[in-house]
């Protein structure tokens, strides 16, 4: 909500200890309380994420759950659309140029790449 693009990437298989090393670095970028919005996948609310959220550290973290079937209202599925078909070149990259273009979308965010929701 307020424009920032936080990036966090990984090859292979996201799971759910992972996606908990995600929060844990999430937090450490603000010291407000923080909502992040998820979709119903499996690692969202695997146990090993909702122990992490009974911690004291992670009490200003709250995750909220998106309807399931909804990509319309899955930001990070606009973002990766938008990302996907119209910011990167429609071509076969190698990782290695595939990370610089994602990096160079992450500091270009709010100034040439903008994406609005209504």
């Amino acid at each position: 909500s307020s424009g920032g693009l936080y990036l966090s990437g990984t090859w292979g298989t996201m799971t759910a200890l992972a996606f908990a090393g995600f929060l844990s670095r999430l937090l450490l970028q603000t010291s407000k309380p923080l909502v992040v919005v998820v979709d119903n996948a499996s690692i969202h609310a695997a146990k090993a994420v909702s122990a992490l959220l009974r911690l004291p550290e992670f009490k200003r973290l709250t995750l909220y759950f998106l309807p399931p079937y909804s990509p319309e209202l899955n930001r990070i599925e606009i973002l990766w659309h938008k990302i996907k078909y119209e910011w990167l070149p429609f071509r076969k990259h190698a990782r290695s140029e595939r990370v610089e273009a994602l990096d160079g979308i992450q500091a270009g965010f709010g100034k040439e790449y903008n994406l609005t929701f209504c």
